[in-house]
């Protein structure tokens, strides 16, 4: 498995991999922003979309070529927040998972963030998650929970617990 920044001049060529990594993780049941149904089609729209924006960093982790996993580092972007990101869409395709992907992905989220001169990063994930026990592991801080914070694929209401971390 290599871990890599994913540049501009990759976007194209690894929006299909990201699809389907998304397209997974989703119809597995992830509470990532997006609900039943979903295709191919719009997880192809919201790579294209996400990959637009110059100020994000995204990290890939891929196996003989293939995109298994991808991360997301949004930079605040209020004048009063230079120090600041977020953690978007770490997402592990189901082929990749139990490899040690999602750490690594983070741990090149942090340093890239730590690089970028961000020191604070925050994120959020769905109570009870497979993830919410990752960052845990990693070091990250339980800030705490918000109650039906979004929908489920499916349509129900989940918690969202937010984390933080000082890099």
């Amino acid at each position: 498995m290599e871990i890599s920044p994913l540049t501009a001049e990759d976007h194209a060529a690894a929006e299909i991999d990201l699809a389907e990594v998304l397209l997974e993780c989703v119809l597995g049941g992830a509470s990532v922003g997006f609900t039943l149904p979903f295709a191919v089609e719009d997880a192809r729209a919201y790579w294209r979309d996400a990959l637009a924006d110059p100020d994000a960093r995204t990290w890939v982790a891929r196996d003989s070529g293939r995109i298994l996993g991808v991360v997301r580092l949004l930079p605040a972007a209020q004048a009063n927040a230079p120090h600041r990101a977020e953690i978007a869409k770490l997402l592990v395709h189901p082929d990749g998972r139990g490899k040690g992907l999602g750490g690594a992905l983070l741990v090149a989220a942090e340093e890239g963030a730590r690089a970028l001169g961000r020191t604070l990063l925050v994120l959020d994930t769905e109570t009870g998650s497979v993830a919410e026990g990752l960052y845990a592991r990693r070091g990250w801080t339980r800030v705490g929970e918000i109650p039906e914070f979004a929908l489920t694929p499916t349509g129900d209401r989940a918690a969202t617990t937010i984390f933080r971390k000082h890099v």
